[in-house]
């Protein structure tokens, strides 16, 4: 009698990192591979299916496969950096090809395209977030090759339909590419809902832990422009080394309880400081006040992710004095770690920047709840004094 496989949970999976031994000891832990060249055969084949370490590196392969499997795409690829992993996608493009993409997006990625991109003689044009009559006028019809999107947008957390975004560049006979770093796998799968490939700063929620910079792409066709983006990635050499890739693994096996706490979390955060004194907005999708809540409810499951942004009243000088008075909630860069950060996005980011500049965005980690919304309420209370 045959056994059959019982169908397994995303959670299951993560934690256990699919299920993989490693074959030579039966370690539950793979190891690290630091090697970088493999021995052919006496009649000069690859047995073992290696080359190179930049195509071929063992410690890829379970991090990729447990990825794709959380995606639910053919086919992942690891990279250096979320940076990395964007631009494969759009340097598989040709000199001339057209680009959309949302006003409000990753900065360091939206300033490439502005100039690197278009001096490469990429053509782009930024359309508001939110409007889908605007995406459908910005269409090339012909030369629009490349939608790219990322919802909830960074730092103001607008949320677009993926699915009409899908739709939008079928239509065209363009693809859609989206990046998936704040809401993670967990939370919303792009493919499912029409998106041709994944994109995911690994940096952040998927190490979760601050001490790794990597990337990921996740494609739904193994296709002749996916093909362009793998010789992008060999070789322009834009791969983690072997202990960042074994880091990365550890911390995707945490990832289910860490998004799930942050989502909590931020939720909590939210409806706690909404409408108070000092606070001129709060900006996170799981509010009902929300404007692209209806959207989120339908298409980001188990949670609203753990992003959010306060809009403190009296400009730039006071969310800026709101954020030096924090204690617990650190001020630095990046996002999804397990502890909490704070940035004044508009003064980071600088000239051209779409950012308000009263405000903060908030990662939180999973930290107590409690002793969040504590720090919080203390940097507010003190703000004029």
């Amino acid at each position: 009698m045959t056994n059959k496989k019982i169908p397994l949970k995303p959670e299951t999976l993560t934690a256990q990192a699919m299920g993989w031994l490693d074959p030579a000891h039966k370690s539950l832990i793979p190891g690290i591979f630091p090697g970088t060249t493999f021995e052919r055969e006496a009649d000069g084949s690859y047995a073992a299916g290696r080359v190179y370490t930049r195509d071929h590196n063992p410690g890829y392969d379970q991090p990729e496969e447990l990825l794709r499997h959380l995606e639910g795409g053919k086919e992942a690829l690891l990279f250096s950096s979320g940076m990395s992993a964007a631009l494969a996608v759009v340097q598989a493009l040709r000199p001339g090809d057209h680009m959309i993409a949302p006003e409000v997006m990753y900065w360091s990625f939206r300033n490439w395209l502005l100039s690197v991109g278009r001096e490469w003689g990429l053509e782009v044009t930024f359309v508001p977030n939110g409007d889908l009559e605007a995406l459908a006028a910005a269409v090339v019809p012909g030369k629009t090759k490349l939608l790219w999107l990322e919802t909830p947008a960074n730092p103001t957390w607008v949320v677009d339909d993926i699915a009409a975004w899908a739709k939008v560049a079928k239509d065209a006979g363009a693809r859609l590419a989206v990046d998936n770093t704040v809401a993670t796998p967990l939370l919303t799968n792009p493919l499912k809902l029409g998106a041709d490939i994944v994109m995911h700063s690994a940096t952040k929620y998927l190490n979760g832990h601050s001490d790794v910079l990597a990337g990921a792409l996740v494609t739904s066709a193994d296709d002749a422009f996916w093909a362009r983006v793998k010789v992008n990635r060999s070789a322009g050499g834009a791969i983690p080394g072997p202990f960042e890739a074994w880091l990365l693994l550890r911390g995707m096996r945490t990832l289910h309880l860490r998004v799930a706490r942050a989502s909590e979390s931020a939720l909590a955060i939210a409806r706690h400081f909404e409408g108070r004194a000092g606070i001129r907005a709060v900006l996170y999708p799981g509010l009902a006040s929300h404007a692209g809540h209806d959207i989120a409810t339908r298409q980001m499951n188990g949670g609203f992710g753990g992003m959010l942004s306060l809009c403190i009243e009296g400009g730039e000088t006071a969310a800026m004095a709101v954020a030096a008075r924090l204690q617990l909630i650190k001020r630095a860069t990046s996002l999804g770690g397990v502890e909490s950060l704070v940035e004044h996005r508009a003064s980071i980011e600088g000239a051209g920047t779409p950012c308000p500049k009263d405000l903060l965005r908030l990662s939180i980690g999973i930290e107590h709840v409690d002793d969040l919304i504590r720090d919080i309420d203390q940097a507010l209370d003190g703000r004029n004094s």
